[in-house]
């Protein structure tokens, strides 16, 4: 009895994380393919650690209010781009730079972040591929702003960020006066591995945040939403609202990480930027075993070191493998889809397992008081 308790234990466990057993597995296969050494290797992660993991916790609040994976997390992107392009003509580098365009980046993102609140309120139960389609109208309208209004209606002076037609931005715009001024201001090298104290103690204290965040009367509001709406309204919660929020909050971390990220960059791609960053971060937090309705900050770490340790390593397994790196290439934007898509169909596949279980529980519960009537 004992034994197979154990061993229905451990099938739930591999059930339950089977998409991070997946991962190391990879990882455990490619590394000693690949040939890359520890330390590189260990250098590779913690930069990416730092420049990714702040952009991901932003992901945990909507998750939290049971909105699912925000994919409109594109617009708080958006955001910040726009303030670092004003910060770029203005002149304005290094640490005062990110500060500037942190705080420029703010009503941008609550503009979008109220909008796309509102939107979502109106599409309940179908919030994630709202907010995905949400995301490509608003970078219709943001190739606009920076594509023709920025010059000719926006005043942008500087010719380093102009097209030289006097109008639009240029394709790449310059950050190395602002390159990495976050990561190396209190970076320690241990063992030959650089870490980014600085940015890590922004990112602990976003963790601190959202531990807190969930104690107080908001927070709770929003896991009560999250887990039956109808419930929470006949407590006296305003849910319409309490949802709107959780997206506003959402976008604004999600503009102050983008910030972290093209500072560790040292360029924006101007109108590429954004456009798969909602895409990797929602996949790096599914591979760390957070699922649509529920996360944690341990998914988030988790998910960064398995999911860039197969970016890095990938592209040079296949090329030792096949003789062509292109083919990791591939198979790295393969997975990330891959498991975005396996993870939303193991969800519903479990969300309609649950509803089944509830319908026969309910069942026999009514046949049992027939009997007794």
């Amino acid at each position: 009895m004992n034994n197979k308790s154990l061993g229905k234990k451990i099938l739930n466990f591999i059930g339950n994380n089977s998409v991070p057993i997946l991962f190391i597995l990879i990882c455990v296969v490619c590394i000693p393919i690949s040939g890359f050494s520890a330390g590189y290797l260990l250098n590779e992660i913690v930069t990416r650690m730092g420049r990714n993991i702040f952009l991901i916790l932003c992901l945990l609040i909507p998750i939290m209010a049971g909105m699912g994976l925000n994919f409109g997390m594109t617009l708080g992107a958006m955001a910040a781009e726009l303030a670092l392009i004003f910060v770029s003509d203005w002149q304005i580098w290094g640490i005062p730079g990110v500060v500037l365009a942190m705080i420029l980046s703010i009503p941008f993102s609550l503009i979008l972040g109220a909008l796309c609140g509102k939107i979502l309120n109106m599409a309940k139960g179908r919030e994630m591929i709202t907010s995905y389609i949400i995301s490509f109208f608003m970078n219709g309208v943001y190739q606009l702003i920076v594509l023709y209004m920025m010059g000719s209606i926006i005043p942008i002076k500087h010719f380093s960020v102009k097209l030289p037609r006097g109008y639009g931005i240029r394709n790449t715009v310059s950050l190395l006066n602002m390159r990495q001024c976050l990561d190396n201001l209190l970076a320690v090298r241990i063992g030959g591995v650089k870490v980014p104290v600085l940015t890590f103690i922004l990112i602990g204290l976003l963790c601190l945040f959202i531990i807190w965040f969930r104690k107080t009367k908001l927070g709770q509001d929003m896991r009560a939403v999250g887990q039956d709406m109808n419930v929470a309204r006949d407590a006296g919660i305003d849910v319409e609202r309490t949802r709107i929020i959780s997206i506003i909050m959402s976008t604004v971390l999600a503009g102050f990480g983008m910030v972290i990220y093209l500072q560790n960059m040292g360029n924006i791609a101007t109108y590429s930027s954004h456009s798969q960053i909602g895409m990797f971060c929602i996949a790096a937090l599914l591979v760390g075993g957070a699922s649509v309705d529920k996360a944690s900050i341990g998914n988030v770490f988790l998910g960064v070191i398995l999911f860039h340790t197969m970016f890095i390593v990938a592209p040079k397994a296949g090329a030792e493998i096949t003789g062509d790196s292109m083919i990791g290439e591939y198979f790295r934007v393969f997975v990330s889809y891959a498991v975005i898509t396996v993870a939303l169909i193991m969800y519903e596949t479990k969300k309609r397992k649950n509803k089944s279980q509830t319908a026969q529980q309910l069942q026999l519960e009514q046949e049992e008081g027939g009997d007794h009537e």
